[in-house]
C-alpha cells in the first residue's frame, strides 16, 4: 500500500485557481501565448510550486450558459490531468468565437495540444 504523501493527486483545489481580478490582470500584462482559432492560452511565471488556472468564456462569444459551463468543465478537467506536466505559471484560458461548436473530445484534444505548445514556449524563455 502506498503512503498518502507519495500519491499523485489529480485534484483541482482552490490553490490551483486564479481567484482575484489582480491575478488575472497580471497575466494579461505581458504573457507568453499559445493560440488556436478557438482558444488562447496566456501564461506568466508565478512564484508557486505549481501552475494555476483562470478561465474566461465571454457571453459575447458563447451565448448559452450551459455551453460556457461545458467548455470550462472540459478545460478544467484537462488542466487537472496535465498539472504535473506544466511549468510553474499562471495561465488564463480565453475562449474565442466558435468554440461552442466543438464537441468535448475536440476541445480536450485542442487544449492538450496548447498545453504542450505553452510548456515549450515557457521553457524557451
Amino acid at each position: 500500500m502506498q503512503c498518502a504523501s507519495n500519491q499523485v493527486r489529480y485534484t483541482f483545489s482552490r490553490e490551483l485557481r486564479l481567484l482575484t481580478p489582480g491575478d488575472f490582470k497580471s497575466v494579461f500584462a505581458n504573457p507568453t501565448r499559445a493560440a488556436s482559432p478557438h482558444l488562447t492560452l496566456l501564461a506568466i511565471p508565478n512564484g508557486n510550486q505549481h501552475p494555476r488556472l483562470g478561465l474566461t468564456v465571454a457571453k459575447k462569444h458563447v451565448k448559452k450558459a450551459n455551453q460556457r459551463n461545458r467548455i470550462k468543465r472540459v478545460v478544467r478537467d484537462s488542466f487537472r490531468l496535465h498539472q504535473y506536466d506544466l511549468p510553474q505559471v499562471d495561465i488564463v484560458v480565453v475562449a474565442k468565437k466558435g468554440i461552442d461548436e466543438l464537441d468535448n473530445a475536440a476541445i480536450h484534444k485542442l487544449v492538450d495540444k496548447l498545453w504542450r505548445k505553452l510548456t515549450r514556449r515557457c521553457n524557451e524563455s
